[in-house]
């Protein structure tokens, strides 16, 4: 079966200089793959001139007059700008031209604008975005929510849940992936009441054999791998995201200064350079660029905005993989399994989404 990606290639600090590279990296080494490449056309078109592939078949244009920028608000990028390279991208995915979508354009926009768009899937409140972050068993740590809803109830917790697990199964290849809810402690008793309350539906799913939840997990289970997913709201996810990549810049920044404060610290860099690429490529954020935009009628990828060519082509690759593994569909039967609580009212309206800017 041949996966259909379209890309906003408009979107991103880089633009088309990166999301076009990356695309055309991806056509060259995977052959059950085409391209919608979304955007403004003359500028597409030298892109592929200069990297010579004009003339690939597996790569198509669809032309979009409008560009969503990082400072629009959710007003302009949902109402006045619909021809936008975000909106026409999202909108193949709609049209069946698409079988997932990826962009690096304005997080809150691209919610809002898939949300409005795809709609969201039966027995599912609100959309989430879930990322991979690294851990100590050499292994990808599913998180979710990651700044999509900053406001969330025991119920849109669980439905997270459920749907993380789905994607993990589907891409990892694994039945019955444990869960951890993030918590300040891991007994019972600690954690506000939407934490506790959040618990109690995620043992009763258990008990049910509808998921495998390990309990509350902390900060550092996160690296420890303690879970293979770990749920939370998306105003604790969107803090721990930003809290981890300025850790990652700080002690770059700390070890390249140390290794160049003098020539004996110089020495030790070179006989370390081996355990320090290793070290390097093991805990390059780039390897885990592209969150997806879960509980929609349609596959959207989110990269981040800084990435360059070599970062969005790994978003591209988690594209292919849902589309290729089938998320959708998974995540369907697995909500379908779900029975909500019915003294549990869930009010969610698109205002009550967070607008984060994970970008």
């Amino acid at each position: 079966m041949t996966i259909r990606i379209s890309i906003d290639c408009m979107g991103g600090d880089h633009g088309p200089a990166a999301t076009v590279a990356a695309a055309v990296s991806f056509v060259k080494r995977t052959e059950d793959v085409q391209m919608i490449l979304v955007g403004q056309e003359l500028i597409i078109r030298s892109e592929l001139k200069k990297l010579k592939a004009d003339s690939q078949e597996r790569i198509s244009i669809v032309h979009a007059s409008e560009i969503v920028t990082m400072e629009d608000s959710l007003e302009v990028a949902l109402r006045r700008k619909k021809d936008s390279s975000m909106r026409l991208a999202i909108n193949q995915v709609k049209d069946a031209n698409a079988d997932v979508c990826v962009s690096a354009g304005n997080t809150g926009a691209l919610m809002a604008i898939s949300r409005y768009v795809l709609k969201t899937l039966p027995n599912v409140d609100r959309p989430a975005i879930c990322s991979i972050l690294p851990n100590q068993k050499d292994k990808p740590t599913y998180m979710l929510d990651l700044g999509a809803n900053v406001d969330c109830e025991p119920e849109h917790l669980r439905q997270f849940a459920i749907m993380g697990a789905a994607l993990f199964s589907a891409v990892e290849g694994q039945d019955k992936p444990t869960i951890g809810l993030l918590n300040v402690g891991e007994e019972d008793i600690k954690g506000n009441d939407v934490v506790k309350k959040t618990a109690e539906l995620l043992r009763e799913e258990h008990a049910k054999g509808v998921l495998n939840f390990y309990g509350n997990v902390e900060g550092n289970d996160i690296f420890a791998g303690t879970t293979d997913i770990v749920v939370c709201d998306g105003f604790v996810g969107n803090v721990t995201l930003k809290a981890v990549e300025g850790l990652g810049r700080f002690v770059k920044t700390v070890l390249t200064h140390e290794f160049k404060r003098n020539w004996l610290t110089m020495l030790g860099a070179l006989i370390a350079k081996s355990a320090l690429t290793t070290i390097g490529k093991r805990l390059n954020p780039s390897r885990y660029n592209g969150g997806s935009l879960l509980g929609l009628r349609g596959l959207v990828i989110k990269s981040h905005g800084g990435a360059d060519a070599y970062s969005f082509e790994w978003a591209i690759q988690r594209a292919y993989d849902a589309a290729k593994n089938g998320v959708i569909n998974r995540i369907e039967l697995a909500m379908a399994a779900l029975v909500a609580a019915p003294e549990i009212a869930i009010e969610s309206s698109p205002c009550e989404l967070g607008s984060p800017e994970i970008s």
